[in-house]
């Protein structure tokens, strides 16, 4: 009787262990961009209610998300700068967009209103070198006549940790500054001319709202969450666009998708009347060999679930959903994740956890 009894106690314990593997498998954590992290963390709340599962998504910087996932300490790591093909091979990690944004320049000026404010790419550029110093310089009242500067010099901020917003940021300052190529260059961190650091786009955001005449770069919904005043960018058909879903749409619609390897397409200083100058996609990178494919499952169809029932809460929050046509190249190119078996992990081999 106390033989059978253990027996039963030990199938029992089994299937305890298998039920609560299958659970945690449930419970993914990614890590990385603040550029995404108002989207990311809606669409892991809105998860939660639909499917009871839980994602945890930590801002970090793009730096640190990838380093994360390289590390292995997280399932899915995210960045605003597409990894290089050959640095995706070399770590063993795959690469695909989640959603788009827009990048902007926000400025703390007594009586100037959101998208008030008028800058090209020059003057932002002659800014963020240093070269020029206070409001009132004639290369910005000329943009902006009817408005009134003040006499004081602009405090500059930028972010001080690794980030895929400064990548998009310095990209886009390279193309359109021969100087700033030259002399800074564009990347995750620069060595920045002049001006002081915040961490994360939550950093940059609350140094600007309360440094008076301050000057920094924040992703579009960080602005509007935070009531900064963001500016109008001369693009590069010579118009001056406000940042908006029309246009960062405009920027991406014409992007050659297809032929870069993880989709890895740059979206500054893209052609169109329309375009806004600084528009980027943010990426998910994971191990394209999991070592646990059903959690590596567990993060493709919570992506999956976002691709079909995201849109609306992106768009409440400026950031613009991937057509169908890409999502639905995204979940083919999906097949190429696999197992230790090699066995792909987006398919019917693996059990899909309901």
């Amino acid at each position: 009787m106390f033989k059978y009894s253990f027996t039963k106690i030990l199938v029992f314990h089994a299937l305890l262990m298998h039920v609560c593997c299958i659970a945690n498998a449930l419970n993914i954590t990614g890590a990385g961009a603040s550029f995404p992290y108002p989207i990311y963390t809606k669409w892991a709340a809105d998860y939660k209610i639909d499917t009871n599962r839980l994602v945890n998504y930590q801002s970090i910087g793009s730096g640190g998300g990838k380093q994360q996932i390289i590390a292995k300490t997280i399932d899915f790591g995210a960045v605003d700068d597409p990894m290089d093909p050959d640095f995706l091979k070399e770590n063993g990690l795959f690469q695909f967009p989640a959603v788009l944004g827009g990048t902007v320049a926000i400025v703390n000026i007594d009586g100037v209103k959101a998208g008030e404010l008028k800058l090209s790419g020059e003057v932002l550029t002659d800014i963020f070198l240093g070269s020029i110093k206070k409001w009132n310089d004639q290369a910005i009242k000329a943009l902006n006549p009817d408005i009134v500067f003040p006499e004081v010099d602009i405090i500059v901020v930028h972010r001080a940790d690794g980030s895929g917003t400064t990548f998009n940021w310095t990209n886009y300052l390279s193309k359109v500054s021969p100087i700033w190529k030259k002399q800074v260059g564009e990347g995750k961190s620069v060595k920045w001319p002049t001006g002081q650091g915040g961490k994360g786009n939550e950093g940059v955001a609350a140094y600007v709202s309360q440094l008076k005449n301050s000057i920094g770069y924040v992703e579009y919904t960080y602005a509007k969450k935070n009531n900064l005043a963001w500016t109008q960018l001369k693009n590069k058909a010579g118009k001056f666009v406000q940042p908006e879903q029309q246009t960062f749409s405009a920027a991406a619609k014409n992007a050659d998708w297809k032929s870069a390897p993880g989709m890895g397409i740059i979206l500054t200083n893209e052609s169109g009347a329309e375009s806004w100058p600084i528009t980027s996609a943010s990426f998910i990178v994971v191990h394209k060999q999991q070592e646990n494919p059903n959690q590596g499952h567990a993060v493709l169809e919570f992506f999956d679930w976002v691709f079909k029932n995201g849109t609306k809460s992106a768009k409440d929050l400026d950031y613009v959903p991937l057509p169908d046509f890409i999502t639905n190249r995204i979940r083919e190119s999906w097949f190429e994740i696999t197992g230790i078996d090699k066995k792909s992990i987006w398919n019917s081999n693996i059990t899909k956890i309901s």
